[in-house]
């Protein structure tokens, strides 16, 4: 009898995993994406203090852009780094929740970091 996980538990997992090594400090707060089939999320989180520093979404009111597609995740990767260093926060840890770094999880951390974040 074969086992299956579903696509999502075998994520959270991961990023169980991904999360033990990775924490944002004050200095270096942790850039945590999620994404949906329509929308793509992004936060700069100092776990230290429990707070969120920054954030951007897709489905923001006043975003424009879609993202369930590779142009919404690079507007949004520049949007939260613009944001991020407007706070004061340049250097990030980088926090992909457990998804793959490939499609829009990398175009958002590629823009975020032409925008100005270093990770």
């Amino acid at each position: 009898m074969k086992h299956t996980i579903d696509k999502n538990s075998r994520r959270v997992r991961i990023h169980v995993r991904i999360r033990r090594a990775v924490k944002g400090s004050n200095e270096r707060p942790r850039l945590a994406i999620f994404r949906s089939l329509k929308h793509i999320y992004a936060q700069i989180i100092d776990d230290r203090q429990g707070r969120t520093v920054v954030s951007a979404s897709s489905n923001e009111t006043d975003a424009t852009i879609t993202g369930g597609n590779l142009a919404g995740a690079k507007a949004i990767g520049k949007l939260v780094a613009e944001r991020a260093v407007a706070a004061g926060v340049k250097k990030v840890v980088f926090d992909r929740g457990g998804y793959l770094y490939h499609g829009r999880i990398k175009a958002l951390a590629e823009a975020a970091r032409e925008a100005g974040l270093e990770f």
